[in-house]
């Protein structure tokens, strides 16, 4: 019996790397003892032959599933992990990692206090930024500078949020930021830097679509671009944006100006048109051309916000935690970046609510889905004009149609801003309360009122879905 085996063994094949089931290692490990101890054993499972065999049985498949997972990782549709670098590194590639939300923010103090490097502050949600360069406090009693999540990932700091000083820094009274922030991401995750991957090969051609989107999203600090063409002999008009005649349109969230253009200047057909808001020189520095050298005027769109609300209802009961809000929050703003593998919320889709029934019922078995529901600046329950007081009291000038617990955004208007209760107003002018204070007075100016009742919601082709943790609702109902 010296070297050989009853086992049977795995076999590649045309179609794959097939291996034995379990029972048939067993019987083969089983087939082994008998022959190697000349038979008349008791193969029941409970004697220690028996035991002895089960346990062989399952160190052959364990080890035979590691090499299943190895194959199959060789395909880059299936890779992952250090595989996926690997292969990734081949297109000279590598995974990006994660990101903090970075904001530009107003110190003020005394002229000539120096806010050093690392200085820190803390945000009304509770999380911390530091500063990320040195300044010192000028003339006019201020200093900008930018501050930088000591958490990497998708946090959302609006206007205004970054507004306490939280390591005393004497001269330094106060912070706030004037804009909102660039919000980070997670690390890339396996299917985001899978797309990247396959459409990179295309970047590496020119004159396609699929040309240009590889190049863009190759530059760094792009988080999503979409591109399109019009074919026609007239204009066309796409959420909100005009193509000419015979055009290229490309819509790009994150990166630099320059690097954006210059990315789509070396994978766009030569003598077409372009689209969009934002213009570029970019020089063709190609050998065979000496100073000065042509120049070409690039156009791309940059993605515009594109907000959304979301609603979870759930059957209330004891089993609820308490931080079931911040569970779920986390959980959708995951699948929102594409975090946990599943597809990520991108410029031109369509954002289904079921995408995120699965990681919501995931957190327990206290889940109870009732519905989730979506809601979004495309698809506003209400315009109207108002402005908001620090007091948390908005006042309607113009508009109707609201109505306890809408979303109200806008400029200056903070993530997760409810109608808490009508004031003076019924749906139409008047005041209204609301669930939080701006942190600076909003001036008169159009505002929306956002309900969540939809189950998808398209993105336009010049819009970024953007989605804040404040602005995901858990809603409990009794049990039906």
């Amino acid at each position: 019996m010296s070297g050989t085996t009853s086992v049977p063994r795995p076999r590649f094949t045309d179609t794959g790397f097939l291996l034995p089931t379990e029972a048939e290692i067993l019987e083969g490990v089983r087939r082994d003892y008998l022959a190697c101890f000349g038979g008349n054993l008791n193969p029941a499972l409970e004697t220690p032959q028996g035991q002895l065999a089960t346990t062989q049985t399952a160190i052959i498949s364990d080890q035979n599933d590691q090499f299943l997972l190895l194959t199959q990782m060789v395909d880059p549709a299936f890779s992952s992990g250090r595989m996926q670098d690997a292969i990734a590194r081949i297109y000279f590639l590598t995974r990006r990692p994660a990101v903090p939300t970075v904001v530009l923010a107003e110190c003020r103090g005394l002229q000539g206090v120096v806010i050093p490097l690392g200085a820190l502050a803390r945000a009304k949600d509770g999380y911390f930024y530091s500063a990320t360069e040195t300044g010192t406090i000028g003339e006019d009693g201020t200093v900008t500078l930018p501050f930088a999540a000591r958490v990497a990932g998708p946090l959302s700091c609006p206007t205004g949020a970054l507004n306490q000083v939280y390591v005393v820094i004497p001269g330094w009274d106060s912070i706030t930021n004037l804009n909102d922030g660039i919000v980070g991401q997670y690390v890339e995750s396996r299917t985001a830097f899978e797309l990247r991957r396959f459409n990179s090969v295309a970047g590496n051609s020119a004159g396609m679509l699929a040309s240009v989107q590889g190049a863009v999203l190759g530059v760094e600090d792009v988080i999503d671009a979409y591109t399109t063409e019009n074919y026609t002999g007239s204009p066309i008009l796409l959420d909100g944006i005009t193509l000419p005649a015979h055009s290229l349109y490309v819509c790009v969230a994150g990166g630099e100006a320059d690097d954006i253009a210059q990315a789509i200047f070396t994978r766009k057909a030569p003598g077409c048109d372009m689209a969009g808001g934002t213009t570029v020189t970019v020089f063709d520095t190609n050998a065979g051309y000496a100073a000065p050298y042509p120049s070409y005027q690039i156009k791309y769109q940059q993605a515009i916000p594109q907000n959304f609300v979301v609603n979870v209802t759930l059957v209330g009961s004891t089993l609820v935690p308490a931080d079931a809000p911040t569970q779920i929050q986390n959980a959708i703003m995951a699948a929102w970046a594409g975090s946990d593998g599943g597809s990520r919320a991108r410029i031109g889709s369509v954002v289904f609510a079921s995408r995120y029934y699965t990681p919501v019922s995931l957190l327990g078995s206290w889940v109870q889905l009732v519905s989730i529901k979506l809601g979004s600046s495309a698809a506003v329950t209400t315009t109207f004009t108002g402005s908001i007081a620090m007091t948390r009291v908005m006042t309607v000038t113009a508009g109707a149609g609201l109505a306890v617990g809408q979303t109200i955004v806008g400029p200056g208007v903070l993530d997760g801003t409810r109608i808490a209760s009508l004031g003076t107003g019924t749906g139409g002018a008047g005041t209204y309360n609301l669930t939080i204070a701006p942190t600076a007075a909003v001036a008169s100016q159009v505002m929306t009122a956002i309900v969540p009742t939809l189950d998808d919601v398209a993105v336009g082709i010049a819009h970024i879905p953007v989605l804040s943790a404040a602005n995901i609702y858990v809603t409990l109902v009794a049990s039906p």
